[in-house]
């Protein structure tokens, strides 16, 4: 009898555990502000993350800015700011001489011989993300996708499966930033 009465509690405790971690999560998400960025699907392997200087910054705030114009909400955001870096670290890079095979340039390494516009464009934060939600809008469902098949699909990336690690910092980021 005393073994019943055990598994019985046992057996309780582990269904309020389990209910616990199954609806914690969905319940604090469900309490969550409007304006925060919540990810469409569990975040995807491995996180990276990097400190980030002034520049790094102001282009986060730039990429949300040109989202923001664009008529897009947060998930674009977080979308283009993890493509940017895994691309660039967030940082508008010039030609990289022997360093990069091709013309890629901007926060997005988006080349001109591509289509993507001129050099001059390309560094140009705000074209260079309004010219990433151009191709990220053409996607056919990409509000819904992961990060990192959304990105990839706009992108091309020899490394398809890289943008995963940055939808976090991505989220945190735009979470931060988003009604400044």
């Amino acid at each position: 009898m005393n073994t019943m009465l055990r598994k019985s509690v046992l057996g309780i405790a582990g269904l309020a555990f389990a209910g616990g971690v199954f609806a914690g999560p969905i319940a604090a998400h469900a309490d969550a502000p409007a304006h925060v960025a919540k990810p469409v699907v569990a975040v995807q392997g491995e996180q990276s993350t990097i400190t980030l200087n002034d520049e790094q910054t102001a282009n986060v705030k730039a990429i949300i800015a040109a989202t923001k114009k664009a008529g897009l909400p947060e998930r674009a955001a977080v979308i283009s700011i993890a493509t940017s870096l895994q691309e660039s670290k967030l940082e508008n890079l010039g030609h990289l001489g022997d360093r990069n095979d091709h013309d890629s340039l901007g926060l997005f390494q988006q080349r001109p011989s591509s289509g993507w516009g001129t050099p001059e464009q390309i560094t140009d934060p705000e074209y260079s993300t309004l010219a990433f939600l151009k191709g990220l809008k053409q996607v056919d469902g990409w509000q819904d996708m992961p990060v990192t098949k959304a990105a990839q699909t706009v992108q091309v990336s020899a490394y398809p499966d890289a943008y995963a690690q940055w939808e976090k910092q991505a989220t945190d980021l735009v979470n931060k930033h988003w009604t400044k």
